[in-house]
């Protein structure tokens, strides 16, 4: 059994997978913060951690908090009981719902930007006006968010269980990560390396 969760945004989510299905999917409403809601949602699965044979986060990309905030998570809790977990791409968890193989999924990183996987698997932040550039049609658009223009196949919103679902086939496939290893996926720099870019103002490092 795998213990999910996103926490890469506001709406995040939490999910339980066995044996190729979701057992119980949840929202976590992330507005202000995790920190405080996260371990109250785990403690409330209807599953005692004894169970779990492995945990898995998304590892982004998403908000710089979010993703620390779910990959330190499972990673205090991999370590606490033996068991292996998973950094999972959240974009890797959307192309789940494609419907064909020439498929890319985007969601908005804010900025006029959006978070993409190329078809060839690379995942880049690029502005929202040049993501129909990134490959010819026939193009199947994916996407939890509504963008005009866009002709797309629309994405859950809570994708803890997407994410489950692919940590259990690494799992099943025999994968057993050291949880010190889970990284995170940003793609795009920090707020203040943006704000540098935007106005030439040195981000503050201290």
């Amino acid at each position: 059994m795998i213990l999910a969760l996103d926490t890469t945004h506001e709406q995040g989510s939490i999910a339980l997978i066995d044996q190729g299905r979701i057992l119980c999917e949840y929202p976590l409403d992330g507005a202000d913060g995790f920190g405080h809601t996260l371990f109250a949602a785990i403690a409330a699965l209807p599953v005692p951690l004894d169970r779990i044979d492995a945990f898995s986060a998304a590892c982004g990309p998403g908000t710089f908090t979010g993703v620390r905030i779910g990959l330190t998570a499972v990673k205090g809790l991999a370590e606490a009981t033996g068991k292996p977990a998973y950094g999972i791409s959240n974009l890797a968890a959307l192309l789940t719902f494609a419907r064909s193989p020439r498929a890319i999924p985007f969601y908005d990183a804010r900025r006029g930007d959006v978070y993409a996987r190329r078809l060839d698997g690379e995942e880049v932040v690029i502005p929202l006006a040049q993501l129909p550039l990134i490959a010819p049609p026939p193009v199947e658009w994916i996407s939890p968010q509504n963008f005009p223009g866009f002709d797309l196949t629309p994405a859950p919103s809570l994708i803890a269980g997407a994410l489950g679902l692919l940590a259990e086939k690494r799992f099943l496939a025999g994968d057993r990560p050291d949880p010190a290893t889970l990284d995170a996926n940003y793609v795009r720099r920090t707020d203040a390396e943006l704000n540098w870019r935007d106005t030439g103002a040195l981000p503050n490092r201290s």
